[in-house]
C-alpha cells in the first residue's frame, strides 16, 4: 500500500488491494512520509475500512483526535475478546469501543464517574463478556496506568455483546438486558421461585432470549415448520409452563405490539420447563 494522505504521524490514508479507501494506523507510520510513499508493513498495527455507518471522514476525525495509546489498548482488548469468545465480532466495535475507552479515561481523569445501572444484570446475563470487561480494565491499568471502576467493565461488556449480535446501537443492548430481566421476573413470579442461574439450562435460556429480543428489534420471525398439532400436544403436556409462556407473550404484546408465533411459544415453553424443573 502507498500513502494517499497523511493524517498525522500515526495514521495515513491509503487504498487496499481491491480499491477500498482505508486508514492505516501504526506508531510513526506517517512520520516524514510523502504522498505516494510505500507504507512500511512492519509498522502497520491496524487497517480501518469505512462502512455505511461510519464514513471515512468520521473515521479520520475520530482516530485523529484519540491518543494512540488509547487506540492501541482498545485493539488489544478487542483481540482478547475475539480469542476468549472464539467468534467474530462486528468491525464497528473498533470504532465504538475505542471511542468509549477514550471518553471513559477522559472522564476518570476529570473526576466524573458514571454509575452503570445495569451492572448487576450484565454480570448475570453476560457473564463471559463481563469477565472480558474486567480483563479490559486490567489491560488499561497495565498499558496506561489508570484504574477504572468496575462499572466500566459492564459498559465494555455491553459493547462486546453489541458486536456479537451486530446490533446498531449499544443502547439497544441495554434495552435488551432490561427486557430479559423482565421476562425472567415474570417466570420467577409465576412459579414463586428463584432460578438456578448457574445451570446449563439457564444459560441456554438466556442465550435464547438474547436472540429472541434481537429478532424482536429487527422484526424478524422464526422460520420453523412446527405445526399446530405439536403446540396443542405441548399445551396439554406442559400446561403450567405454557400458561407462564402466555404471560410472557402478553408482556411482549403489551410493550411491543407483537404477538408471538407458534414456534416462539414452543421454544419458550420448553425452555421454561427446563429451567423450572417442574414435574
Amino acid at each position: 500500500m502507498k500513502v494517499k494522505k497523511i493524517i498525522n504521524n500515526n495514521i495515513v490514508k491509503s487504498v487496499d488491494s481491491v480499491g477500498n479507501e482505508v486508514l492505516v494506523m501504526g506508531k510513526g507510520i506517517g512520520f516524514q512520509k510523502k504522498v505516494g510513499s510505500e507504507i512500511n508493513d512492519q509498522l502497520i498495527e491496524k487497517v480501518y475500512t469505512s462502512n455505511k455507518e461510519i464514513s471515512s471522514n468520521k473515521l479520520i476525525q475520530m482516530l485523529a483526535n484519540i491518543r494512540l495509546e488509547h487506540v492501541q489498548v482498545a485493539n488489544e482488548i478487542i483481540s482478547f475478546a475475539k480469542v476468549s469468545l472464539g467468534k467474530k465480532l462486528s468491525e464497528n466495535i473498533y470504532f465504538t469501543l475505542t471511542d468509549h475507552i477514550d471518553y471513559a479515561i477522559e472522564r476518570h481523569q476529570q473526576g466524573i464517574p458514571i454509575k452503570n445501572a445495569l451492572l448487576w444484570e450484565i454480570k448475570r446475563f453476560y457473564n463471559h463478556e463481563y469477565l472480558i470487561g474486567k480483563e479490559a480494565l486490567a489491560i488499561i491499568e497495565k498499558r496506561i496506568g489508570i484504574v477504572l471502576p468496575e462499572d466500566e467493565a459492564g459498559f465494555i461488556a455491553l459493547h462486546i455483546v453489541n458486536a456479537e449480535l451486530d446490533m446498531s446501537k449499544v443502547s439497544q443492548v441495554a434495552e435488551m438486558t432490561q427486557i430479559i430481566q423482565n421476562i425472567v421476573n415474570i417466570i420467577k413470579y409465576h412459579y414463586k421461585m428463584d432460578l438456578d442461574e448457574y445451570s446449563l439450562n439457564y444459560e441456554r435460556f438466556i442465550t435464547h432470549l438474547k436472540f429472541f429480543v434481537q429478532r424482536l428489534f429487527s422484526g424478524v420471525e422464526l422460520e420453523g415448520d412446527e405445526d399446530a398439532g405439536f403446540l396443542f400436544m405441548l399445551k396439554e403436556k406442559y400446561k403450567d409452563e405454557y400458561t407462564c409462556a402466555l404471560r410472557v407473550r402478553d408482556y411482549i404484546l403489551k410493550e411491543f405490539g407483537r404477538d408471538l408465533k407458534e414456534d416462539e411459544m414452543i421454544y419458550l415453553t420448553i425452555h421454561i420447563k427446563r429451567i423450572t424443573k417442574t414435574k
